[in-house]
């Protein structure tokens, strides 16, 4: 099966463990030393929340691909109905779909174009 055709949730399953060692290495980069202070810091990056308002703002500057925007798409057009209390269905799709993007392109190796995702949301 091709990558592409993966379910998006175990795209995204994988999206999100890359997505979160890109922030954690991001914001001790920055220095940032007291476990605490790095937990509160990187829920900046990575809640559902923001995860979605990135999202948006990439699509909004037509960041994505074809290709990319056929997955996110997919991705947040999933029938799946369970979300996190602390977070809207929309929203939670929303987050899901910039992950799965991000575990499509780590799977298919092109760890260039992660970076240049992470980096747009880093750089926010």
């Amino acid at each position: 099966m091709k990558i592409i055709n993966m379910n998006v949730l175990t795209l995204a399953y994988i999206g999100d463990a890359i997505y979160e060692i890109y922030i954690r290495k991001f914001l001790v980069a920055k220095g940032i030393i007291k476990v605490q202070v790095l937990q509160k810091t990187a829920v900046n990056y990575v809640s559902a929340r923001r995860q979605s308002y990135f999202l948006a703002k990439m699509m909004d500057n037509n960041f994505f691909t074809d290709e990319e925007v056929s997955l996110i798409m997919r991705a947040r057009n999933n029938k799946g109905k369970s979300h996190p209390k602390n977070t809207d269905i929309i929203t939670y799709k929303h987050a899901t779909a910039l992950e799965a993007v991000i575990g499509y392109l780590y799977l298919e190796n092109n760890i260039a174009r992660v970076d240049e995702i992470m980096n747009f949301i880093m750089e926010e």
